[in-house]
């Protein structure tokens, strides 16, 4: 395990979430809510050979010092969600804040599911956008994915972002809406960075995959639970 460990955070960047679990307490035969911490190494989008993994971490609550501790010497960058309990891990600098679109995408979906509202429509189509060009360069090295992103993301991403800024100004700032353009604007740096460096991912499905929220880490990957 401790091999394990020291491979996946051996990686410049890694993906990062936490998921609840069932924990049962012992002699009472109930169950408590425990958490699951998932860190990923999975540079094949970005061209690397190298063998993806996962590391697992449990800690009965989620407090943000347990992932403090988890990466007390890693120094990379991190793609998380938004998750506050992240937020000391990036103030030294030795870790590097890299967002999530697709947590972005979400809340801008739910709101057109519910109320086909067509500035979350429009959000959605600018956002497919950026999609389609990661779609053409995975697999692509660093550097490839870097020259393509700042000659075609980066004009979409200052786009959007001037639309989010003058389309939000109109808004009331209690409406759902409003808090979802907040919530993308409010994380932008860390949203754009993948349009800067080539090994960053547009999103950090690949935590969430491993997590199980989109079904587990692929076969030719390593996985492994250890203790906080």
């Amino acid at each position: 395990m401790d091999a394990l460990k020291r491979y996946v955070l051996s990686a410049e960047k890694l993906h990062g979430d936490d998921v609840p679990v069932p924990v049962l307490e012992p002699g009472n035969g109930k169950t408590k809510t425990g958490r699951l911490w998932t860190y990923v190494r999975d540079d094949r989008p970005a061209g690397s050979q190298a063998a993806p993994a996962v590391w697992f971490a449990y800690s009965p609550d989620r407090k943000g010092e347990h992932p403090a501790r988890h990466l007390s010497s890693y120094k990379g960058i991190l793609q998380a969600d938004g998750y506050a309990g992240f937020n000391q891990l990036y103030e030294k600098g030795e870790i590097v804040e890299a967002a999530c679109w697709a947590h972005v995408r979400r809340k801008f979906h739910d709101l057109y599911q519910a109320h086909r509202s067509p500035i979350a429509k429009e959000a959605l189509e600018r956002i497919a956008q950026l999609y389609g060009i990661e779609k053409e360069i995975r697999g692509r090295s660093p550097a490839e994915r870097r020259a393509i992103r700042s000659e075609r993301s980066r004009p979409w991403l200052e786009s959007m972002q001037a639309w989010l800024k003058t389309t939000l100004a109109k808004l009331s700032q209690k409406s759902d809406v409003a808090a979802a353009i907040l919530y993308a604007l409010g994380r932008w740096s860390a949203l754009v960075l993948y349009s800067e460096d080539g090994r960053v991912e547009m999103d950090n499905n690949a935590a969430y995959t491993a997590s199980g929220i989109g079904g587990v880490m692929p076969r030719s990957g390593l996985c492994r639970v250890g203790a906080d």
